[in-house]
């Protein structure tokens, strides 16, 4: 297990079980959980898709920066929201005290399980494709992550598990 001053932040599109696998891995190690998702839309007082149709994804960039800097927890699992990377500020602070794992999986998983994308309040540049987002975001992922959980054709339990034996 982390050592209790420890977190383990979990970054990767939506969709790659962030949210999820977050709740059962913080079970199966003695952790806290938090979702820095609702963390966003609870200091917004606003649903993260109303941020983006409202003000545009740059405020949802800046809300969730401003969450995760001022996120001072030990002994949690975190999930973040997908565009948790785009922040160079934020992952520095989360890493200092954190194992980050990126959860990947495919594009075409990512569009199988969200479904229709303007609907999850999804932090993207509006001429911006899924293939480009995913593209521009995976290259993020992997420069902050300290390890990679392959989450294609598992259950949360089986990506939880590979934390477990990864991070500890």
């Amino acid at each position: 297990m982390p050592s209790p001053l420890n977190n383990i932040v979990l970054i990767g599109m939506p969709g790659s079980g962030k949210s999820t696998v977050g709740v059962v891995l913080a079970k199966a190690a003695a952790l806290a959980f938090v979702d820095t998702d609702l963390l966003i839309q609870s200091q917004a007082g606003d649903s993260l898709q109303s941020i983006v149709d409202n003000a545009g994804y740059e405020a949802l960039r800046s809300v969730e920066e401003q969450v995760l800097c001022n996120l001072d927890v030990t002994g949690h699992v975190i999930a973040t929201g997908g565009s948790a990377v785009y922040s160079e500020r934020a992952m520095q602070h989360l890493k200092r005290n954190s194992v980050v794992v990126f959860l990947d999986i495919p594009l075409a998983t990512v569009c199988q399980r969200i479904g229709d994308f303007s609907l999850r309040g999804i932090s993207k540049r509006p001429e911006q494709t899924m293939e480009e987002l995913f593209a521009e975001r995976r290259a993020l992922y992997t420069l902050y992550a300290d390890l990679t959980v392959n989450g294609e054709h598992k259950t949360q339990d089986q990506v939880c598990e590979e934390i477990l034996k990864k991070a500890c």
